[in-house]
C-alpha cells in the first residue's frame, strides 16, 4: 500500500509539470507589478491579469544581460523611451507614450518598415541596403487567412489592420497586476483611467518584440515611474516688475506681485468643475477668494511673509445611494427600504495647495528721464555730439547705470555703458553719452542695486552740426511699443553675457513647481512690456567704458 502512494505522488507531481512550467505574464514582466495589489478590486478597463499564460514559444523570454540581446537588432540596441504626463489626479486618465530610438542612420518609412537614412554614414559606412527590415515583403503578414498565426503572448489574435496600416511590433504594458498589449509601428500611445488605482507612486513597465516571421524577437524593455495623487497637481508662477532676480523669493515693497496658477489636468478631468483660489498673502489683509487663475497682490511692509494658496475644485460626478432608513408602514414592519436615487449629478471637491515663503524688501520702483541737453566738446567730429541724461527715480538709490544706445529700429545694439551711479540730491541722476553722428538713436537706461532693476527707454534725435532744428526726442518721452518689444530681448541677451547664471526649475513637495526658468522669464518680460514706463529686465552683462 505505501509503494501505491508514493507511485501515485509520482504520478500527481508528474501531471503537474508542465502546468508549474508554463510562464505567466508577471514571471515575464515581474518587476512591474506590485505586491498586494487587490486586483478584483482595481480592473483596469481593457487590461487583464498578469496571472494568464504566456505563449514563450511565440515569444521567448530573455533575462536581463542574455548575449542575445545585442544581436536582437541590425546594428545595434534599440532603445524604448517611456515618457507619461505624470502626475494624474485621481479619477483622470494618465497617458503613456512609447518611442523606439533605432540606432544611428535608421528609421521607419511610411510603410513601417526600417530603412536606412540616404547618406548617412553609420560604423559600417554606407549601406548598399536601402532596408534593415523589409516586412512590407513578407507575404503571409497582409493574408487573411494566415492572421491565426499572428496573435499576442497570451494567444489573442491581432486585430485587423486600420486602413491597410500594419504595426511591426508588439507593445506589452504591465502595472498594477495586469497587463495591455497592443500592436503598433515606432511610437505608441496607451490611456488608462486612474478611478481604480492605488494613490502614490506606481510603476509602469514595457516590453517590445519586432516581427521576425511567424515568432517575434525582443528588442528592448523600458519602465517608469508614474504617480496617482488625490491632491490637485498646482504650478504658480510669481513675478514683478523690476524684481532683478526672481529665483531667490525676494520682491519689492509697494510694487505688485503678479501670481499665474495652473493646474496640471493633461486629460481635462477638471473642464466641467468650478474652481476657486484662495489665497492668504500672510501680511493679515485676510482671505482674498476669486475664480480668476491670475491674481496680484503689493506688499506695503518689509518683511518675511507665508503665502498660502488653496485650489478648490467640485467635480460633477453620480450622487452615491443613501443609507437604508426603516420603512414607515405598519407596526412590526421590520422590512428596510432605499429612498430613491435622484438623476441630478453631486459634487466631489478635490483639492490642491501651495505655500511659499517670501521676503519684501525696498528696491528702485521708477526711473523717467527728466532733462536731454547737449554738451559742447571741442574736438569733436562735426557730426558728433555729447549730451548730458537727467534722471530722477523713486525708491531705493541705485549702485549702477547702464545704457544701451541702439539704433532707430532698436535692432542693432551700437554701444554699451555700465558705471557706478553718481546720485545728486532729490534723486537725480545725471550722465554724459556720445553719439556717433546725426540722426536717431534708441536709448535705453538701466539702474540697479542688489534686489531691483529699474528700465526706460527712449527715441531720441540728433540733428547735424550745420542744421537749425534743436535736440529733440522722437515719438514723445517713451520709447514706442514695437521699438519696445525689440529691445527688451536685446537687453536680456546682453545682461545674460554679462552674469551668465543659469538658474534651474525647482521642484517642491505636493507637486507644486514655481517656475523660474524660460517660462517665467517670458512672463517677466511681457508683464514688463505692458507696464508703462517701467519694465522687468535681467541685468546688464558687458561694462565699457564710457566713449
Amino acid at each position: 500500500m505505501e509503494c501505491l502512494y508514493h507511485i501515485l505522488g509520482f504520478l500527481l507531481l508528474a501531471s503537474g509539470l508542465p502546468l508549474c512550467a508554463t510562464k505567466r505574464f508577471h514571471d515575464v514582466l515581474g518587476s512591474g507589478r506590485h505586491p498586494g495589489v487587490a486586483r478584483e478590486h482595481n480592473q483596469l478597463h481593457g487590461w487583464s491579469s498578469d496571472e494568464n499564460d504566456w505563449n514563450e514559444k511565440l515569444y521567448p523570454v530573455w533575462k536581463p544581460g542574455d548575449a542575445r540581446w545585442e544581436n536582437s537588432w541590425k546594428g545595434g540596441r534599440v532603445r524604448a523611451v517611456l515618457t507619461s504626463d505624470s502626475p494624474a489626479l485621481l479619477g483622470s486618465n494618465i497617458t503613456f507614450v512609447v518611442n523606439l530610438v533605432f540606432p544611428r542612420c535608421q528609421k521607419e518609412d511610411a510603410n513601417g518598415d526600417i530603412v536606412y537614412e540616404k547618406n548617412c554614414r553609420n560604423e559600417s559606412g554606407l549601406s548598399p541596403d536601402p532596408y534593415v527590415y523589409n516586412w512590407s515583403k513578407d507575404s503571409d503578414w497582409g493574408n487573411d487567412s494566415d492572421r491565426s498565426q499572428h496573435m499576442f503572448p497570451d494567444g489573442r489574435p491581432f486585430p485587423h489592420p486600420h486602413r491597410g496600416k500594419k504595426g511591426n511590433f508588439v507593445y506589452i504594458f504591465h502595472t498594477h497586476g495586469q497587463y495591455f498589449q497592443k500592436l503598433g509601428r515606432c511610437s505608441v500611445r496607451v490611456s488608462i483611467n486612474t478611478t481604480n488605482l492605488t494613490l502614490g507612486p506606481q510603476v509602469m513597465e514595457v516590453t517590445i518584440y519586432r516581427r521576425h516571421g511567424r515568432a517575434y524577437i525582443p528588442i528592448a524593455q523600458v519602465k517608469d515611474v508614474y504617480v496617482v495623487t488625490g491632491e490637485i497637481p498646482v504650478l504658480v508662477t510669481m513675478f514683478q516688475k523690476n524684481d532683478r532676480n526672481f529665483s531667490d523669493e525676494t520682491f519689492l515693497r509697494d510694487l505688485p506681485i503678479m501670481f499665474d496658477v495652473f493646474i496640471h489636468d493633461p486629460s481635462h478631468f477638471l473642464n466641467k468643475s468650478a474652481i476657486d483660489y484662495k489665497w492668504n498673502f500672510g501680511d493679515n489683509t485676510g482671505l482674498f477668494i476669486s475664480t480668476n487663475h491670475t491674481s496680484n497682490h503689493t506688499y506695503v511692509l518689509n518683511g518675511t511673509f507665508n503665502l498660502n494658496l488653496t485650489v478648490q475644485a467640485a467635480v460633477p460626478g453620480p450622487c452615491l445611494p443613501p443609507a437604508p432608513t426603516p420603512s414607515l408602514g405598519t407596526a412590526g414592519d421590520n422590512l428596510l427600504e432605499l429612498s430613491q436615487v435622484s438623476d441630478e449629478n453631486c459634487q466631489i471637491y478635490r483639492y490642491g495647495y501651495f505655500k511659499a515663503t517670501i521676503t519684501i524688501v525696498e528696491g528702485i520702483l521708477e526711473v523717467n528721464i527728466i532733462q536731454i541737453t547737449d554738451v559742447p566738446m571741442p574736438g569733436l567730429h562735426p557730426d558728433n555730439s555729447l549730451m548730458d541724461f537727467t534722471l530722477t527715480f523713486k525708491g531705493t538709490t541705485p549702485t549702477e547705470v547702464c545704457t544701451i544706445i541702439a539704433d532707430p529700429t532698436c535692432q542693432t545694439t551700437q554701444n554699451v555703458v555700465c558705471s557706478p551711479a553718481d546720485v545728486h540730491e532729490m534723486h537725480l541722476l545725471t550722465m554724459k553719452r556720445a553719439f556717433n553722428g546725426s540722426g536717431t538713436y534708441c536709448v535705453n537706461f538701466t539702474l540697479q542695486d542688489d534686489t531691483s532693476l529699474a528700465l526706460m527707454s527712449t527715441l531720441i534725435s540728433i540733428p547735424g552740426k550745420d542744421t537749425a532744428f534743436p535736440l529733440r526726442i522722437a515719438n514723445g518721452t517713451l520709447i514706442s511699443l514695437g521699438c519696445l518689444v525689440i529691445i527688451v530681448p536685446v537687453i536680456v541677451m546682453l545682461m545674460y553675457k554679462k552674469h551668465k547664471k543659469y538658474i534651474p526649475i525647482e521642484n517642491s513637495s505636493g507637486y507644486v513647481i514655481k517656475n523660474k526658468g524660460l517660462h517665467a522669464c517670458l512672463h517677466h518680460t511681457t508683464a514688463a512690456i505692458f507696464s508703462g514706463n517701467q519694465e522687468k529686465n535681467p541685468l546688464l552683462q558687458d561694462k565699457l567704458g564710457i566713449p
